[in-house]
């Protein structure tokens, strides 16, 4: 394995490559490519936090737990609520922030927030031929020439290896609360999800069907900040709601948190045999979607749009599904012998497609970089 001290050394190894490199950041996520395994981890630290202006950069290689503890002494957050893999993958590791970076990897409050690209206001990288580059800055407004920082985050390290990040932070709420809503038809759940999602009350969570209770089917909508007015928007809430639903209950502090741990990391479905898919649809889709997947179990999480779904071993949900406006992601698969793994990721439409090999071919000259991953490889440039 390779395991640069530094950025220098990271550069020299990958002008020096001749063959595929499998990029490893915590491990965390189970995804692996063939070629030679390079880890970031010895690349780590906090290099600069100002709590005042709401930044913090650090090495790709550290981990976020490390991250999350100097954030917390300062009261502060990553706002984004990035998953924890490892309850429903069974793995190890530990996550980092460049892995995190480089999937974009958002929670539930990304519908109200953003994702984590909206938060990542610089990064350093080396590409796939050794070029050492910089994007970004450490203030919203410093960005200037191509947004690489958009392009990096979600590239799964196909464009690049990532050496440091600088992102936004934000204050954490004084309380928090979710509103559930019982025994609601997905229709109905992704009806009433949208009154309140395009309500004025800053519901920063929407879930449904979580199994929270062996009650049945709950719908839960998180609300945050100060206590004063998250009590007058629970309330203005259910005045809201009282024609889509009578059955009303309140979660607050530490059971709301915990409720929304476990729609961030899918860990409501960790537990069982069977593929686990991650489709991203728009939120009016999710029922329609649900009905035909042919799937064994689902929750829908951002109000509707993104379903996590549970299918038998080798399933092809993306078959099932048919086309839809969106994209299913294989995260947990069941290996099957004498069947072909299903990718990842979902194939892309033929302009972006082009777009996205220029791009490799650009960034990864050599075509060494994760090869396959999120795209076919070339074999003219391997």
């Amino acid at each position: 394995m390779i395991t640069p001290a530094n950025e220098a050394e990271l550069s020299d190894a990958l002008r020096s490559a001749n063959g595929p490199v499998s990029i490893r950041g915590g491990g965390t996520r189970g995804v692996k490519t063939d070629g030679m395994p390079l880890s970031v981890s010895a690349m780590s630290g906090i290099t600069l936090y100002e709590p005042g202006a709401l930044t913090l950069v650090a090495q790709a290689g550290t981990p976020v737990m490390e991250v999350e503890e100097a954030l917390a002494k300062e009261g502060q957050r990553l706002a984004f609520e990035p998953m924890d893999h490892r309850t429903l993958l069974g793995t190890k590791g530990t996550p980092t922030l460049g892995g995190i970076v480089a999937g974009n990897v958002s929670g539930p409050r990304r519908i109200q927030g953003g994702a984590a690209r909206d938060y990542t206001l610089g990064v350093r990288l080396v590409d796939g031929a050794g070029t050492i580059i910089k994007n970004g800055g450490r203030v919203m407004k410093n960005v200037t020439g191509y947004d690489l920082v958009k392009l990096m985050t979600g590239a799964y390290g196909t464009l690049g290896v990532l050496t440091e990040v600088a992102l936004k932070v934000l204050p954490v709420p004084e309380t928090q609360a979710t509103l559930m809503l019982r025994a609601l038809s997905d229709a109905d759940a992704v009806r009433a999800m949208a009154v309140a999602m395009s309500s004025p009350y800053e519901v920063s969570g929407a879930a449904h069907c979580a199994r929270i209770s062996k009650d049945g089917p709950v719908t839960l909508l998180r609300l945050e900040g100060f206590e004063d007015s998250v009590n007058y928007r629970l309330a203005a809430l259910r005045t809201l709601l009282k024609d889509h639903v009578k059955d009303m209950h309140v979660a607050d502090g530490e059971a709301s948190a915990w409720m929304w741990e476990s729609v961030r990391d899918a860990s409501l479905m960790s537990q069982d045999i069977g593929d686990i898919w991650r489709v991203a649809c728009k939120a009016s889709d999710a029922a329609v979607l649900a009905d035909k997947s042919g799937a064994e179990a689902w929750y829908f999480d951002w109000a509707g749009g993104l379903i996590w779904f549970r299918t038998r071993p080798g399933f092809d949900l993306r078959n099932a599904l048919g086309p839809f406006d969106g994209h299913a992601t294989l995260v947990r698969a069941t290996k099957i012998s004498g069947q072909a793994p299903l990718p990842r990721f979902h194939p892309e439409a033929a302009g972006v497609a082009r777009l996205s090999a220029g791009l490799r071919a650009r960034f990864d000259p050599k075509g060494i970089l994760n090869p396959g991953l999120m795209g076919p490889v070339a074999p003219e440039r391997v």
